[in-house]
């Protein structure tokens, strides 16, 4: 019969599989409690890293619905597991094993699928999230200012259009007067005609 310790340990470890969006399997033989000390604080507050045996390990993990895993649970393991970034966790323990050989890092699961070493390094040179979103939001901001000039070019284009319909109107407003000047001269010119219609009929008398 199991002992409720080791059972405990296992539902344990499942959760933490289940509520995980990545973990990465490791050797950890060598490394000193300081050491350990100092790769959990690199990984975060989005990693755990977890020593457990192989045997408990392997129950959590079918218990989980992982499968493939196995194959990696040999010699020493400790498991990280991963709720924030996996580009982040994969870089923090890829520089940690560069900086301390003792660490070992044998694959890992994410995606329903497990890691190959290469794999995980892989993930680890990959840029985070926040990288690629400020890339993306400054990709977006030039995209934007670029529309925004296409948007001003018809307004200004308008607005000049209509200020041109405007000073037209105005010149032609301007010439109505001198259309009634026109009109003046020409009732001025009728009187004097008729006077010369009339001036020989006096001079007949």
């Amino acid at each position: 019969m199991a002992r409720p310790d080791k059972v405990a340990a296992v539902d344990e470890i499942a959760e933490k599989f289940r509520g995980s969006s990545a973990s990465v399997v490791t050797e950890y033989r060598g490394l000193t409690m300081s050491q350990l000390t100092t790769l959990r604080r690199s990984l975060g507050e989005g990693a755990s890293y977890r020593i457990a045996k192989n045997t408990l390990v392997k129950r959590a993990a079918e218990n989980a619905g992982l499968d493939g895993l196995e194959e990696l649970l040999v010699g020493p393991t400790a498991i990280t597991f991963i709720t924030g970034e996996p580009v982040d966790a994969a870089k923090a323990l890829r520089d940690f094993a560069k900086a301390n050989q003792a660490l070992v890092i044998k694959g890992g699961f994410m995606d329903g699928r497990t890691l190959t070493v290469a794999e995980v390094n892989q993930l680890a040179d990959l840029e985070s999230r926040e990288v690629l979103l400020s890339k993306l939001a400054g990709a977006m901001k030039g995209t934007m200012a670029k529309a925004a000039g296409l948007f001003a070019a018809p307004a200004s284009q308008v607005a000049r259009l209509a200020q041109a319909l405007a000073d037209k109107r105005a010149e032609e407003g301007g010439a109505a007067p001198a259309g009634a000047d026109a009109d003046a001269t020409d009732a001025t010119e009728a009187p004097a005609s008729a006077d010369a219609s009339e001036a020989p009929a006096s001079a007949e008398s």
